[in-house]
């Protein structure tokens, strides 16, 4: 009861101004009210009233990315993440029910061009195909062992051409639109060429500071980020190092919980986010570095996330304490005062605001001043900077078709910058829009912002695209 009083008090918040119309990307798509912010606190405040969870509630619930653009743009201040986190819980908890059991009467409704199906077999196989989506996705991305294990078959396809002429036939996409988009989302061979590049690999439990140590911090490796973007964590830990900060990588560390907390899968997201909470405590850091937006919004979370009703609030008090020790690398760099000697970088970037750094952290200021510190690196912006590129953590998986619809103007954006190298903080984006701009038959090389700062202190050139 406490949780649904809290609950009510941020949805009285809202004073339904609609300022969070134009700033929310699905209601940029369908301008329907109850895609937009303002429309799903209504539906929200109908459920914390009784009313039931309706599979077309759920859909709209599903439909929004969790973005928190709206918060940005709210001037009441509606904490708009914690109502979407409760109803998320509320959808998968609907979605967990058994199916309703097939009615045994004449006269069910058939789909039209398929006599003697019933409609509400086909409801239950949709209803299944779903869950099985979910059931693989959760059961993949947070484990990057059983991640790593799928890359191999991946490649293979890749060096083979096999994806290509997967998707040219577009056989994964009627098998399953969740399969169809992985395939369509994989980075290409070239991102592990680049990787190896860039001396990644298993990264050492501890990476010294190189002159007069500043601070000691923990690195969390994230899934994807330690999958698919190893060069991406093997930058961070050089950058932390040359600017006087021991890097302490704990090899039991797994997945933070932010895939399974931004989908409602609460009890799933508080097991890991107490495995994370154990591992990080031992480390005995003075601050965890984060360099994935989505993981660094979650882990900020664990209070609300831990200290909730029924919560054990000695639960509650280890994660408010680990969440004050969490910085984006950004953050950290920033507040920690770079001072090691930047090389130039003669190149022209623009720079990708992530939703869970610029929205939900509300980080926009640190990466563009470490970026323009760099000498020759002239740094442009984008049109539609504060708008989602589709990616929000698995909605490009889930939600395929909208999510490509935003990719597409994101990468229109991109190009309209004419800038040859794009600079991301989060790998869920680099892998949306790179594919993107790959739907397009264009070619705009992404870099995490680590990679950028630990290139121009090595004294490397700026990763960029080749001559088409």
């Amino acid at each position: 009861m406490e949780e649904t009083e809290r609950l009510r008090g941020v949805v009285k918040d809202c004073v339904h101004c609609g300022f969070c119309l134009p700033a929310c990307p699905t209601y940029q798509l369908w301008a329907e009210e109850m895609d937009s912010p303002r429309g799903r606190i209504y539906l929200v405040n109908q459920i914390l009233e009784g009313a039931e969870m309706t599979p077309a509630a759920a859909e709209h619930f599903d439909r929004c990315l969790g973005c928190m653009a709206c918060m940005t743009a709210c001037p009441s201040g509606v904490q708009y993440d914690q109502l979407i986190e409760a109803a998320r819980v509320w959808t998968e908890e609907a979605r967990s029910e058994p199916a309703p059991a097939l009615p045994d009467v004449p006269g069910v409704p058939s789909i039209p061009g398929v006599p003697g199906v019933p409609a509400v077999l086909a409801g239950r196989a949709a209803r299944l195909r779903e869950r099985a989506a979910r059931a693989a996705i959760f059961s993949l991305f947070p484990y990057p062992r059983r991640l790593r294990a799928v890359t191999g078959p991946l490649k293979a396809a890749q060096r083979t051409g096999l994806d290509r002429r997967l998707a040219r036939s577009s056989l994964p996409g009627r098998l399953s639109p969740v399969l169809g988009a992985a395939l369509r989302l994989a980075p290409p061979p070239s991102a592990a060429g680049r990787a190896g590049a860039s001396g990644a690999g298993r990264l050492p439990e501890r990476v010294a500071a190189r002159g007069p140590r500043r601070a000691v911090v923990g690195m969390l490796t994230g899934c994807v980020q330690s999958v698919f973007f190893p060069q991406v964590n093997a930058a961070t830990a050089r950058v932390l190092a040359t600017e006087g900060c021991d890097v302490i990588i704990p090899r039991g560390q797994g997945c933070c919980g932010a895939l399974s907390l931004h989908a409602g899968r609460e009890a799933e997201a508080v097991a890991f986010a107490r495995q994370t909470i154990e591992t990080f405590e031992q480390a005995g850091v003075d601050a965890i570095v984060v360099n994935s937006a989505g993981c660094g919004s979650a882990m900020k979370e664990y209070k609300r996330l831990l200290g909730g009703d029924g919560q054990d609030l000695g639960w509650a008090g280890r994660a408010a304490a680990l969440s004050a020790r969490v910085r984006d690398f950004t953050e950290f760099l920033t507040e920690l005062g770079p001072t090691a000697p930047r090389h130039p970088l003669p190149v022209t970037a623009a720079y990708h605001d992530a939703c869970h750094l610029a929205h939900a952290q509300r980080i926009t200021r640190q990466p563009r001043e470490l970026l323009r510190a760099i000498p020759e690196l002239r740094l442009v912006e984008l049109a539609d900077a504060g708008n989602c590129c589709g990616s929000a953590g698995v909605y490009n998986l889930l939600q395929p078709e909208a999510a490509a619809e935003l990719g597409a103007r994101k990468a229109q954006a991109v190009l309209d910058a004419g800038a040859p190298l794009l600079i991301s903080a989060n790998p869920g984006c680099t892998l949306q829009i790179a594919a993107a701009l790959a739907d397009r038959g264009e070619h705009v090389e992404v870099a995490h912002v680590a990679e950028i700062l630990d290139a121009s202190l090595r004294g490397l050139p700026p990763p960029v695209a080749a001559p088409r």
